[in-house]
């Protein structure tokens, strides 16, 4: 049976923002499950705090050192499960103004299988703001009667162990590289994860293939040079290491996957993780589809530039990273048949057999965006609120929370800007994501996206507060109440 098991969450960022303060604490946060056959599954967390954007002060040593006040709870049903509260020192520096390090710090809860809500607060104990706060919903998931893939840990650096601690698994020492977000100057990526259940399942001893692969997150299409298969043996836990040179893989969003095959082929569970990927160097070329002979394919259909421009531009919103850098480079200098390989070859990669019912599926999808979400300025598909339909598909549920046009003039200042909140039961391989859209300009109709909990959106924790309009200090209490019900919304939309 295919399972999809996705224990790794990424925080982007944490922002303090207060015009009087002269750093914002920035820090990566993310999260990844195992199991343990002596003690259950248990819950870790990996959090690096960007050295440059905290405050040190000389300590009894003499030396600089900065200091970071933590508070993690885990909850369910609104019950404390378990919690940590404490400090988080940085190592010392010799300089203050000159810091060049991040520092981690990486924690572990052990939690039965079930749905929890992890809440984090964060602060400078150098810094007057008020703690940060985050909710993150997790969940742990390891039945006993089938093959399971742990958490994929991204690893930073690795060394045998010599004496064990929290950060030791399978006889090394594994530094976390706490982020989805490999910039230009990484050149691979490395993980950690477990198998368990195997010999249970197949049989002590028993073959299985093991394959690693990295796929287009968009597209689900697999890189071809970056796939490895081993044979394994069935144990009661399989530890993995694994490290893909990514020097030539171009920007864009991507899942790394941990399959399971058992002797008949098939797929016994499954796991992937997103990341992204910055690699400017690497651009599709127009080479690349010079020689594609489009006369006798749908595209040939499309013989007017105008047309054929929208409909390209109308794609945006399920391409890959690589296509959106060609589309803002290219389309305008391309002529009629450039523009009809360019597009004949989209589709082709979607879909090697019919492209155009992939084609003629989608513009269905644009025609029902261009007609909902579509400005005086902007064409819906190229509204935020029509990318996220078209890329996601229409969401389970939508909050609308409009402006009163019953309001006098007097009251526009004040409240909250008119907002929507867009629930996805499931979103590709992840469940309940949710979109935060707000309209500051009224007369415009154009909602912008200000925050979402779903791989590869923008995360912004202090989103609400995006929603006021107020301009009277006098209103800020009512300010806050609006807010607070937009939290509370965003939390249990109905």
């Amino acid at each position: 049976m295919k399972k999809y098991l996705f224990y790794t969450f990424f925080i982007a960022f944490f922002v303090y923002t207060n015009e009087t303060q002269a750093k914002n604490l920035v820090a990566d946060l993310s999260f990844a499950s195992f199991y343990s056959p002596e003690h259950g599954p248990y819950f870790e967390t990996y959090l690096s705090v960007y050295g440059k954007t905290v405050y040190f002060v000389k300590n009894q040593n003499g030396k600089y050192q900065a200091t970071i006040y933590i508070t993690m709870l885990i909850k369910q049903n609104d019950s404390i499960k378990d919690f940590k509260k404490y400090s988080l020192n940085s190592p010392e520096s010799i300089d203050s103004l000159n810091v060049n390090f991040n520092f981690i710090d990486q924690q572990r809860f052990t939690l039965p299988n079930g749905n929890y809500s992890f809440e984090l607060y964060i602060s400078d104990k150098n810094n007057s703001l008020q703690p940060y706060k985050i909710i993150q919903d997790v969940s742990i998931d390891y039945p006993e009667n089938q093959i399971n893939i742990s958490g994929i840990e991204l690893i930073e650096s690795f060394k045998k162990t010599v004496v064990p601690s929290i950060v030791s698994k399978s006889g090394n020492d594994l530094i976390p590289y706490v982020s989805d977000f490999y910039p230009e100057n990484s050149k691979k990526i490395t993980f950690y994860t477990e198998i368990y259940n195997s010999e249970k399942i197949l049989g002590k001893g028993e073959a299985f293939l093991l394959s690693s692969y990295i796929e287009s997150f968009e597209t689900l299409k697999l890189i071809s040079d970056l796939v490895k298969k081993k044979r394994e043996q069935a144990k009661n836990v399989n530890p993995v290491f694994g490290e893909f040179d990514i020097s030539q893989l171009a920007s864009g969003n991507y899942n790394l996957c941990i399959e399971v095959r058992d002797k008949s082929n098939k797929v016994v569970a499954l796991n992937k993780m997103f990341f992204q990927r910055s690699n400017p160097g690497i651009r599709f070329e127009l080479k690349n589809i010079a020689d594609l002979d489009v006369e006798q394919t749908f595209a040939a259909k499309y013989n007017d530039k105008d047309t054929l421009d929208d409909y390209i531009r109308s794609l945006y919103p399920i391409s890959t990273d690589m296509e959106k850098t060609f589309i803002n480079d290219q389309l305008k200098k391309m002529d009629l048949r450039t523009m009809q390989q360019y597009f004949f070859n989209f589709w082709l990669q979607r879909n090697a057999v019919n492209p155009e019912y992939n084609w003629l599926t989608y513009r269905k999808e644009v025609e029902i965006v261009n007609h909902n979400y579509s400005t005086r300025v902007r064409r819906g598909y190229d509204t935020d609120r029509g990318r996220v339909y078209l890329q996601y598909g229409p969401p389970s549920e939508i909050v609308d929370k409009p402006f009163d046009a019953g309001a006098s003039l007097k009251d526009i200042g004040y409240g909250s800007v008119p907002y929507q909140i867009w629930q996805y039961y499931k979103l590709n391989n992840q469940s309940n994501r949710k979109f935060v859209f707000a309209n500051p300009d009224l007369a415009l109709s154009d909602y912008a996206l200000i925050h979402s909990d779903a791989i590869g959106e923008i995360n912004n924790p202090n989103w609400t507060r995006k929603l006021s309009r107020n301009t009277d200090v006098f209103q800020e209490q009512e300010s806050q109440s609006e807010r607070g019900k937009a939290g509370e919304l965003f939390r249990n939309p109905r």
